[in-house]
């Protein structure tokens, strides 16, 4: 079942960052806009995730800095076809890495 909200250690634990890394990229970034209970508490939705997705990849993954990654997503931000297709071609290497693995043992 999929969720409709995720709190921010959620998050922090699909990209296995620290969560002070997701709310700087929340303050960077105005494309983040999470929802807030009377608490406080922060709650990103699946578009959020994406997002955070696209982030993570230009930053941690192709090493742009923080400008350029806002320069960049400025450009033309990715479909989320284009984010699913790449969350599946990441499985896809996974998957095939564990096969290999398995058959190794």
């Amino acid at each position: 079942m999929d969720k409709l909200f995720y709190t921010i250690g959620e998050v922090a634990e699909i990209f296995k960052v620290n969560t002070s890394l997701i709310r700087f990229w929340e303050k960077e970034f105005d494309i983040i806009k999470p929802q807030r209970n009377k608490k406080g508490d922060r709650f990103f939705t699946k578009k959020d995730v994406a997002n955070f997705f696209q982030i993570h990849k230009l930053v941690k993954e192709q090493g742009y800095t923080l400008q350029g990654a806002k320069e960049k997503l400025k450009e033309k931000p990715m479909t989320d076809d284009e984010v699913n297709a790449e969350l599946l071609l990441r499985l896809k290497n996974v998957r095939n890495f564990l096969v290999e693995l398995k058959n190794t043992l």
